[in-house]
């Protein structure tokens, strides 16, 4: 087909409209930004493009049989550069090549940062399919990227950086450049870290690779990934893939409990303790509050059994009300700090008095709550060591909070609603001390009189 292309792009096949509307259109400007360029309407842009797309196929059907064919057999796999079609083809590298694209029937795939522009594909949801298993193969260093892309199905030249870092990937990058999913960055940091280091590590080890403020966040989070384990007694942490370890095969204290009692029958509360701690050291403390598990209960004699084998729930007197949470009627009132946890969307742990109230007294449980408009709905879940509160980062962002502001969270039980509000006093607000500028109606319109009655 030689240069027939550049030919009929400079010596008159298409005037300057034509090659104003072909250009902008390759360069992703829509009908409308095309047409604000030239004073045309969307409609009238549409009918150009169309017309030169005629054209330049009625050119290619002269000079060269077969090439749609060609060109979408170029196309087959998840994506192609257009380099790659102008030398399957035999013309220039050239932006009308698009047009010849889009009519033997290929579309530009499109990523969570739009078109892919300069890629092509006869089939482009097997771009979205390799794409797919890119992210399921994290997390990864940074340095296996374009191995774990290959493995995935990707093609090589995709400017995947880019599309990884884009604020709408599932991906994002560690601090140390690695590659994790976004709504699991600190527990995928802390597997490449422990990796990396090829040991149990300590709590306060993974603080920085997690970007985590407290021991207690770490633990809490590592806790609830079965990748991790916990080794008893020295209180490290390790992969569960590293079977050359030697330490507890038991994740929890709970699943210690259940299985004593299992193996040897209802155990009165101190000879449970005792079988248990030599198998899984563990505090006083935390062995009570193993019994509040839904798997466990008491006997009429008074000692621990199985519920399954007819043993009662365990009741817990109602724990005493912390001075950040208030009561009335159907209608519970919850005071949060906001911290970096809140503003990442990680759950917050709160008074278990929480939890008790809204009728969970065992565990693991959980209830749910509405909140308005298309807000993820508010989580309240019981464990037996604590209770937690989720998804209130949305809410945080949209109300302006920063670190050491205070969110009001309104629970109701009777229809299971919940609104949540800002909570500082206006001359104790950090976030209004950090900004000169007045808060917009659409917050001051959620901010929530913590003194005034629930």
């Amino acid at each position: 087909m030689d240069e027939w292309l550049v030919r009929a792009w400079e010596t008159g096949a298409f005037n300057e409209r034509e090659r104003v509307v072909i250009t902008g259109r390759a360069e992703g400007r829509t009908l409308g930004e095309v047409g604000d360029l030239l004073g045309l309407n969307r409609e009238r842009v549409r009918q150009i493009q169309k017309r030169a797309r005629e054209r330049l196929v009625e050119m290619a059907d002269i000079i060269q049989s077969g090439w749609r064919e060609t060109a979408r057999a170029a196309g087959a796999g998840p994506a192609t550069p257009r380099e790659t079609f102008a030398a399957t083809l035999e013309v220039v590298d050239h932006v009308a090549l698009e047009e010849l694209l889009t009519a033997a029937g290929l579309k530009t795939p499109r990523t969570w940062a739009g078109p892919l522009r300069g890629w092509w594909s006869a089939d482009p949801d097997a771009f979205s399919a390799a794409l797919r298993r890119l992210v399921e193969a994290a997390p990864f260093r940074g340095d296996e990227l374009d191995q774990v892309a290959f493995e995935a199905g990707l093609p090589a030249g995709l400017p995947l950086a880019r599309l990884l870092s884009h604020s709408e990937s599932r991906l994002a990058p560690s601090s140390n450049g690695h590659w994790v999913r976004r709504k699991a960055r600190g527990r995928d940091a802390a597997y490449l870290w422990l990796l990396e280091m090829g040991r149990p590590c300590q709590a306060d080890e993974l603080l920085a690779p997690m970007e985590a403020t407290t021991v207690a966040a770490v633990r809490e989070a590592l806790r609830r990934d079965d990748r991790f384990r916990h080794i008893r007694p020295e209180g490290t942490w390790a992969l569960a893939e590293w079977t050359h370890l030697r330490a507890s095969t038991y994740t929890s204290a709970v699943e210690v409990m259940v299985a004593v009692v299992t193996e040897s029958g209802p155990l009165s509360q101190a000879q449970l303790f005792a079988r248990v701690t030599e198998l899984y050291p563990v505090t006083p403390w935390r062995l009570k509050q193993c019994l509040l598990s839904d798997q466990l209960g008491e006997t009429s004699d008074g000692r621990v059994d199985l519920i399954s084998r007819g043993a009662h729930p365990f009741v817990e007197e109602e724990p005493v009300r912390p001075d950040t949470m208030a009561v009335e009627g159907q209608a519970l009132g919850v005071r949060i700090p906001v911290s970096r946890d809140v503003l990442r969307g990680s759950g917050v742990n709160v008074h278990t008095w929480l939890a008790w109230r809204i009728g969970l007294r065992q565990a693991p449980t959980s209830r749910t709550f509405t909140t308005p408009g298309d807000h993820s709905p508010l989580v309240v879940r019981r464990s037996t060591s604590s209770a937690q509160l989720s998804s209130l980062r949305r809410h945080a962002l949209e109300l302006g909070v920063v670190d050491g502001c205070v969110l009001a969270v309104l629970l109701r039980l009777d229809d299971g609603t919940a609104r949540i509000g800002h909570g500082c006093e206006p001359d104790a607000c950090p976030a209004r001390r950090t900004s000169a500028a007045v808060p917009s109606t659409a917050n001051a319109s959620r901010d929530v009189d913590v003194n005034a009655p629930i």
